[in-house]
């Protein structure tokens, strides 16, 4: 039975016992659940450095055009010093992770124990694979140690990252950090709907599109990386 079989079974055993406690009880012990991703997260993906996250759809198949990009950027990021983080699954995230291994880079896989398509890949280098139950919880870890967002096609959990990310920054709640978007075709749909409906009615301004960066190259995505972070020392986001 392998890590991911022994975690969904401790929880389907800790949500069995939460069924005969109390509503308030069973808040309670979900705190403590969720302390402890936090704690188990924190520990962890602190002891890696210069982490860019790659995000993108897990339908994605070996040989697809979104799947090459996506490990052509993290051979690309690997060669600029920087390290590969992704969802932990199938598809962009796989080829992100094998894109960074090839390159000598450290690959790491922040996982969601999901029904369905979140199998772990075999890309990811021992010990720095981490798997969580709480959608925010991993979030927060993406955030908090990327340095920068690379988001190829995908779908509700892509997009859920990719405005999330923004609005952080754009809110200033978290400091700045390169947002890329990669697959101009895939995203011109969304980018023409933001500037002629979200902009044209005021809900946001239109210097909120310089937020993020457009782009199907590779390697002008890791440069666009590498230059944000060229003259400045800070490389924490919380």
């Amino acid at each position: 039975m392998n890590i991911q079989e022994n975690r969904s079974t401790h929880d389907v055993l800790q949500d069995e016992k939460l069924k005969v406690l109390s509503d308030v009880q069973q808040d309670f012990w979900r705190l403590f659940r969720i302390l402890a991703e936090f704690v188990e997260g924190f520990s962890i993906m602190s002891q890696q450095k210069r982490l860019v996250t790659i995000f993108g759809s897990a339908r994605t198949k070996p040989g697809m055009q979104y799947y090459e990009m996506a490990v052509l950027v993290a051979k690309a990021l690997v060669e600029r010093g920087f390290n590969v983080l992704t969802g932990g699954g199938p598809g962009i995230m796989e080829a992100g992770n094998k894109g960074c291994q090839e390159a000598g880079g450290t690959s790491v896989g922040a996982n969601i124990d999901l029904p369905f398509e979140q199998n772990s890949n075999p890309f990811i280098d021992k010990g720095r694979l981490i798997t969580f139950k709480h959608f925010f919880v991993r979030k927060v870890m993406f955030v908090k140690y990327a340095h920068g967002f690379v988001v190829l096609p995908g779908g509700f959990g892509t997009l859920d990252e990719f405005f999330e990310a923004i609005t952080l920054i754009q809110t200033k709640k978290t400091v700045p950090f390169p947002v890329i978007l990669m697959g101009k075709e895939y995203w011109m749909g969304l980018l023409d709907w933001m500037s002629d409906t979200l902009v044209k009615g005021g809900t946001i301004n239109k210097s909120d599109l310089d937020l993020f960066s457009v782009t199907d190259d590779p390697e002008e995505a890791a440069n666009i990386i590498a230059e944000f972070y060229k003259e400045s020392t800070v490389m924490t986001n919380f």
